[in-house]
Order: structure tokens, then C-alpha cells, then sequence
């Protein structure tokens, strides 16, 4: 069994690492910040998803499972936020020439 959960969390944590990947090519490619963020965004919520969700079985009991879930959500907390305030603060100073 401790081979399949170590297999599993080899798929999910590279699946992960893809996800990041493509939003860190999303974010050299795209052209405008707004389009950087929709990158960004989608790309790390998934990716740090799939991450937590191979690091799970891995974890040393519940607390440390619930303190990856915890990191996870608050990440998705902060991304969000984040991500409003730089297309507030974009959106105010208008397109550039």
C-alpha cells in the first residue's frame, strides 16, 4: 500500500509543478496584467491543489493534514485578494501607449 501512496504522490505533486509551469508560461506569454493574472491564478490555485492533495497521504496525522488543507485555503484567500488589488490598481492607471 505504501507504494501505491508514494506513486500517487508523485502524479499529483508533478501534476502540480505542470500546473505552475503553464501559468509561469502564461504570465511570460500573455499581454496585458489582466491576462497575467488569469494565468497566475487559475494555474497556481490548481497546481498548489494538487500539491497538498499528493502531500496529504504523506502527512504525519490529521494536524499535519489539516495544517496543509489550512495553507491551502489561506493561499487561495490571499491569491484572490492579491489579484483584486493589482486589477483595481491596473484598471485605475488606465492602458499604457
Amino acid at each position: 500500500m505504501s507504494a501505491a501512496l508514494d506513486l500517487f504522490t508523485v502524479v499529483a505533486v508533478a501534476a502540480g509543478a505542470f500546473f505552475f509551469l503553464a501559468g509561469t508560461v502564461g504570465l511570460l506569454r500573455f499581454p496585458d496584467v489582466f491576462t497575467h493574472l488569469h494565468a497566475l491564478s487559475k494555474a497556481d490555485n490548481l497546481g498548489l491543489g494538487l500539491v497538498v492533495l499528493g502531500l496529504l497521504p504523506q502527512a504525519n496525522g490529521l494536524l499535519a493534514g489539516l495544517k496543509l488543507v489550512a495553507i491551502w485555503l489561506l493561499a487561495l484567500l490571499v491569491g484572490a485578494v492579491v489579484s483584486q488589488l493589482i486589477a483595481r490598481a491596473a484598471r485605475r492607471a488606465g492602458p499604457r501607449a
